[in-house]
């Protein structure tokens, strides 16, 4: 139990950390305008021009860094600050999203694969908690096994799609950048600023992915010492 617990807190500083990380450098890029004025949505629209996505429309939506593509009804959702934006943050992030909509355009595979599983994992994710709470123990159901393994596999569910989330967002943060560069949007010292906010993004999946895959190690080494007990 203590295992989990310094896991736990371990992981949650990390996650605060870049979380904070991340917030810092978008604040901090978005007091730097493009030179050619263009707000997060012109951005999203211009790249989505060029690689002939005329089915993907860019809406405003409400929240904090809450920008999203949802494949689904095949919007690029951009927060006020973005959607409004002129400044190097807004177009990292809004060419980031419409990054995503160019994946889906071209049948991106691990994009294909992630949405795919989105079921079952939204299943998995719901029911480990409970089931995490029950294999410690706290439901009287300390030491059984069957349990215990129930609840692994449904770890193991939501562990593979955070690794799977992974190439998803890096590919997505590449094709916003070279984009950016080629198109020049963004060039040298906003290309650079572009860059570095996308980056502290992506940290942001890695550390979920880490946790994830600790908690994971963690079940399967208490369920193998269960059962040599």
């Amino acid at each position: 139990m203590m295992v989990y617990i310094v896991l736990t807190v371990l992981f949650s500083v990390a996650g605060m950390v870049v979380s904070g990380r991340l917030k810092s450098k978008f604040a901090h890029y978005s007091q730097f305008m493009l030179r050619n004025g263009m707000s997060g949505r012109e951005v999203a629209e211009a790249m989505l021009r060029h690689y002939n996505i005329s089915d993907v429309e860019v809406e405003e939506h409400a929240g904090f860094l809450s920008d999203h593509y949802d494949p689904l009804h095949k919007r690029v959702r951009l927060s006020p600050d973005v959607f409004h934006g002129r400044s190097i943050s807004a177009a990292a992030v809004a060419a980031h999203e419409c990054g995503h909509a160019v994946q889906h355009a071209n049948a991106y595979v691990w994009l294909q694969f992630r949405s795919a599983i989105v079921p079952v994992v939204s299943v998995a994710a719901n029911l480990q908690q409970y089931l995490l709470m029950a294999a410690l123990g706290m439901f009287g159901f300390n030491g059984n096994s069957t349990i215990l393994l129930i609840t692994i596999a449904a770890f193991a569910i939501t562990t593979f799609f955070s690794v799977v989330t992974l190439p998803v967002e890096f590919d997505a943060s590449r094709r916003a950048l070279v984009w950016l560069d080629q198109s020049g949007v963004a060039r040298n010292a906003e290309y650079d600023g572009a860059k570095d906010a996308l980056w502290w993004a992506a940290m942001t999946y890695v550390v979920a992915a880490l946790a994830a895959f600790a908690t994971l190690l963690y079940l399967i080494m208490r369920y193998m010492g269960a059962n040599r007990d």
